[in-house]
């Protein structure tokens, strides 16, 4: 492939990426709460089986008189858009690596957050003082620390090289200056 079509496959290759990152935005992510709602709640009421005669109703388990409802907020829809928008906004990846990426992210991200509800769950059931300050840890500071480690991992196994967004904009920055160079040479010979 030629200079001038590499960098109309780069320029194609950052339409695509964004657009695809604007369309699963819409309509408020429901792509990823349709998709991780039951992938989180079952597995949490099957482990709270376990222990416990538990059962389900919609987004809430069960137990002893005790109901976990499990809001979109405990879903964490928008830390797996944000795996997708950190995989979407670097280039340079081939498409089998990738979905390997976003998957393997999205998979430990889901266990991860299935082992977070079970646990402060379980804590919540027996009346545990740590529940409340626990709660409030994950949600303020553990939640965007297993995201960035999640990501930062990948990055190490897949390898990759680039850098998410700032890649993109160097690369056109550096075409719209080569642009603006040539025309300044025109003007001037």
């Amino acid at each position: 492939m030629d200079k001038r079509g590499k960098i109309n496959s780069l320029v194609s290759s950052i339409i695509v990426r964004y657009l695809l990152l604007l369309l699963f935005a819409f309509p408020n992510l429901f792509l990823f709460y349709a998709v991780f709602t039951p992938l989180t709640i079952y597995p949490v009421y099957f482990l709270l089986n376990l222990f416990f005669d538990a059962s389900i109703s919609g987004n809430t388990i069960l137990v002893k008189c005790f109901s976990i409802n499990l809001i979109q907020a405990c879903i964490a829809g928008s830390a797996y858009y944000l795996f997708l928008i950190l995989n979407l906004a670097t280039p340079e990846i081939r498409l089998k690596k990738r979905i390997s990426l976003v998957l393997s992210s999205f998979f430990i991200f889901l266990m991860l957050n299935i082992l977070r509800i079970f646990v402060l769950s379980l804590l919540a059931i027996f009346g545990s003082d740590f529940f409340n300050p626990l709660h409030k840890l994950f949600w303020y500071s553990l939640s965007v620390i297993f995201v960035v480690g999640i990501w930062f991992a990948g990055v190490k196994l897949f390898r990759i090289k680039e850098i998410p967004f700032y890649s993109d904009i160097r690369f056109l920055f550096h075409l719209s200056s080569t642009k603006t160079n040539k025309k300044r040479k025109l003007k001037i010979k």
